[in-house]
């Protein structure tokens, strides 16, 4: 008889409970066991390994006994995995689509004790799949559940938990004021009115040596007690708790805590320090170095990836339209020579697509949790609102003030960021901010239409030409047609089409694999379309093909 060597795994959501002699976890364990008993006429034998994971959701893989369970399946240790319910092992359909591969690979099984099937069936694979969905259903609805809750609860005022701020103490679900700390923030308040910078405030909270909170953590450690930081001023003065309110995402309700602040005060001081940072932004980008802005922003900044600097240049239109460009410097030189590898880029929209990397590059959540060393929480909330306010809305002009230097060549850029510049813009200095994250790449490319030029520049999302795949799917079946021996007017025909359009759209099956796949992405060149493709001949040969689709 051949033998079946079963290992238990058990979970918990939550940690209540586990701290009890007999748990849940040995409830689960107990009933397996009991079951593994039943089925030892079939072989099957409970190894002593134990597979415990308490107090952890089943809504990711990231467990480790699951993670040294199917480690041990993988390296033949285990034949069959024993549960007590199917949700213990995951409750969601793509994990369980990934241990079902692990399971495969090793010939090995899955079985719950409640529900009586198993993975080695097709039957058992539709039941827990049916199950799973249901699982998955169930933990969403949950969430959303929870979600609406805090919600609810938020609008009418309570305090849902979380960091205490400053000056307070919880008392259930609502905020009690707590002195000398509610003293330390009226006297914050107090200083941006006086001052209205934060910097000059924080000068004045050391000269007064006011010290952020004490807090006990869980295993008995203190933290805090610390002088305050730009980032936690900013947060403390900025943040609605204490003007009596509750902020829950963008949304702002009345709060049944008392305020620290009156409420019409707390509303000037953010309008007087939205207008503050707005009027020094503009101020240090636009009169970077004292320099006003100028017709070419990028005077200076743009190189070649030979190294020669491009330079701006100029025309007139009939209409006596001004139109401007930044050139490669050697075609100032010799304007009559040719030089295949020169640029001769539109400037407005260089300009414009450059301006929107830098947004993109400075709003990524990773750009700004890694922009400062050492950074704690409070400070990377604020960097975080001083990004929103230079990155936000449609003027690109002045984020081009932050760039010292950029590399461009075919099929990418390379934007480099002052340093001095943006740390004066985030009121840091300028060795705290992380070299990594001033210099970046972006993707670059030229969609040329006739005379006319768009650039395409870093982090545009791609977009699949579908038309272009449904035709090269009918081109594939338009070629087994004909090499089953019908004739390209019989296609034609059948398809209410012309025969000239079957033989386009033939050819497009001998398209190379590595084409295809960019098709398939939507990362092939901008020019190559369907329209393109019916009006050039395309070659036979595969790397004939990628050296013409290279210059589009």
């Amino acid at each position: 008889m051949n033998r079946t060597r079963c290992a238990i795994y058990t979970r918990k959501s939550s940690e209540d409970g586990l701290e009890q002699e007999f748990n849940s976890l040995d409830a689960q364990r107990e009933a397996c066991e009991a079951y593994i008993l039943s089925q030892k006429h079939e072989g099957w034998i409970c190894l002593a390994e134990t597979y415990d994971d308490g107090g952890l959701s089943g809504g990711t893989l990231d467990r480790p006994a699951l993670k040294r369970l199917l480690t041990d399946v993988r390296t033949g240790k285990v034949d069959q995995i024993v549960v007590y319910k199917i949700d213990r092992l995951t409750r969601s359909l793509a994990d369980f689509s990934k241990i079902v591969d692990v399971l495969d690979a090793a010939d090995a099984s899955f079985v719950s004790v409640t529900q009586s099937f198993n993975t080695a069936t097709s039957m058992g694979r539709l039941t827990l799949n049916m199950l799973l969905s249901f699982a998955q259903f169930e933990r969403e609805v949950t969430a959303e559940r929870i979600r609406d809750k805090i919600s609810a609860s938020k609008r009418k005022g309570l305090w849902m938990g979380g960091n205490v701020p400053l000056g307070y103490r919880p008392d259930g679900r609502t905020l009690t004021v707590h002195e000398p700390e509610a003293d330390t923030v009226r006297q914050l308040y107090s200083l941006y009115q006086q001052h209205k910078r934060i910097r000059l405030v924080k000068e004045q909270a050391d000269r007064r040596k006011l010290r952020t909170g004490i807090r006990q953590k869980a295993d008995g450690t203190q933290r805090g007690g610390g002088p305050f930081s730009f980032g936690h001023i900013h947060h403390i003065l900025t943040n609605p708790i204490y003007a009596g309110r509750i902020r829950h995402k963008t949304k702002v309700y009345d709060g049944q805590h008392p305020p620290l602040i009156e409420p019409e005060l707390w509303d000037a001081l953010q309008v007087d320090l939205q207008a503050n940072a707005r009027s020094s932004r503009m101020g240090r980008l636009r009169s970077r170095g004292g320099r006003k802005t100028i017709a070419s922003p990028l005077l200076g900044r743009l190189f070649d990836e030979t190294g020669d600097r491009l330079t701006p240049s100029h025309t007139k239109t009939g209409q006596g339209k001004r139109l401007r460009y930044y050139i490669s410097h050697r075609l100032t030189r010799d304007p009559r020579s040719r030089h295949p590898s020169a640029w001769r880029l539109p400037a407005p929209e260089l300009e414009a697509a450059i301006g929107q990397a830098i947004r993109r590059h400075l709003s990524k959540p990773e750009t700004v949790a890694n922009l400062l060393i050492d950074a704690n929480t409070a400070r990377i909330a604020q960097t975080q609102s001083l990004i929103d306010q230079i990155s936000g809305g449609g003027d690109y002009l002045s984020l081009l003030e932050l760039v010292t230097r950029v590399d461009l060549q075919a099929g990418s850029l390379s934007i480099a960021l002052d340093r001095a510049v943006l740390a004066e813009v985030l009121d840091t200095q300028p060795n705290r901010l992380v070299s990594g994250c001033l210099l970046f790449t972006a993707p670059f490319q030229l969609q040329r239409r006739g005379v006319e030029t768009k650039l395409v520049i870093g982090g545009q999302r791609k977009h699949r030409d579908e038309t272009l795949l449904r035709n090269i799917a009918k081109g594939h079946r338009y070629f087994g047609l004909i090499m089953a021996g019908e004739s390209y007017a019989q296609i034609a025909e059948a398809e209410n089409t012309s025969k000239r359009m079957v033989q386009h759209l033939t050819e497009l099956a001998f398209l190379s694999p590595e084409i295809v796949e960019q098709i398939c992405e939507g990362s092939q060149p901008p020019r190559l379309t369907t329209e393109w493709l019916k009006r050039h001949k395309i070659p036979v040969l595969w790397s004939e093909q990628r050296a013409l689709f290279a210059g589009l």
